[in-house]
């Protein structure tokens, strides 16, 4: 299949690129800058210059191929205060894709979250995001839209992520909560710690996104969940290790000041399933476990990583 990718150059799309040329497929990436063109380029695939607010060069991307996999979200905006207007930005851009690709039957592939689907309990395949008109509502609507796309003859599917999808070079929440600590020079966790995040190795997690892409029913739900949740205590407790400096409970109302714009995440409890998943597609995760992954080290090579 010719498929095209958007967030192409970001850190799990330049998983998924190099996962679909292997398996056969061409690649046409969205790139935004020269920078992201080259790699996309150097990677094996071709190139179309813009951005997800370029909502005609979706559409003509789109049909121009068979299938779409939607990666890039405005995560610098989001994580600069204006999390709408990003979201806003991700509903319009799947709208134009829904337009493109609507009574070809081709896959359009979404990229969206687990964490907050089921504060407390084990979340699965079958949950629904609650459409409170929240910020991170509106996020949960444009799954659910894409999911809808199935009645206007479109193999859609969506994957939600871990909200760690860990690896070598990751710069996200890990990264972040190790430059904190470093900083604090405690390795904190909000109240007892024993808060989960669900976690997958981003190599497993592009891998799901090709599966999706190439097999997965129209109207699914998938989840790009590895380990069902980690407790933070624990990765604190390797991080404060690696570092070499005290691990200790950070109280909930000193959690902002502290964890800064992360404290929003850190205490989150969001286990989550993949058992559905695993059935529907037979994906088997295979890689390292993020408390592995945080004990091979090159999570602390980088000093620089922004807090």
């Amino acid at each position: 299949m010719r498929i095209f990718v958007t967030g192409a150059s970001g850190w799990i799309g330049s998983a998924v690129v190099p996962e679909l040329i292997d398996a056969g497929h061409q690649v046409v990436g969205l790139a935004r800058s020269d920078s992201s063109a080259d790699a996309l380029t150097e990677a094996g695939a071709d190139v179309v210059r813009g951005t997800v607010d370029d909502l005609d060069v979706l559409r003509d991307a789109a049909a121009a191929s068979d299938g779409v996999i939607h990666l890039a979200f405005k995560h610098d905006l989001a994580f600069t205060g204006d999390f709408q207007g990003a979201a806003e930005a991700d509903r319009r851009a799947v709208d134009a894709f829904g337009d493109a690709l609507a009574g070809t039957g081709r896959p359009f592939v979404l990229a969206s979250g687990v964490a907050g689907l089921a504060p407390g309990r084990v979340a699965t395949e079958r949950d629904v995001p609650t459409l409170d008109g929240s910020p991170a509502s509106t996020r949960g609507a444009t799954a659910q839209a894409a999911i809808a796309m199935a009645s206007r003859d479109i193999r859609s599917s969506v994957v939600r992520l871990s909200p760690t999808c860990h690896g070598e070079g990751d710069n996200g929440f890990m990264a972040a909560l190790v430059a904190i600590a470093r900083t604090r020079g405690t390795s904190g966790y909000v109240g007892d710690g024993a808060n989960r995040w669900p976690a997958v190795h981003r190599l497993d997690a592009a891998r799901l996104f090709r599966l999706a892409a190439e097999k997965a029913p129209a109207g699914s739900v998938l989840h790009g969940v590895a380990e069902e949740g980690v407790a933070l205590r624990d990765v604190a407790g390797v991080i404060g290790r690696r570092l070499d400096i005290p691990v200790a409970s950070v109280p909930p109302a000193d959690a902002a000041e502290h964890f800064s714009w992360l404290s929003a995440f850190v205490g989150l409890d969001a286990p989550a399933s993949h058992a559905l998943t695993g059935e529907l597609l037979d994906w088997r995760p295979t890689g390292p476990g993020l408390l592995e992954d945080l004990e091979k080290g090159h999570y602390f090579d980088a000093p620089t990583a922004a807090a």
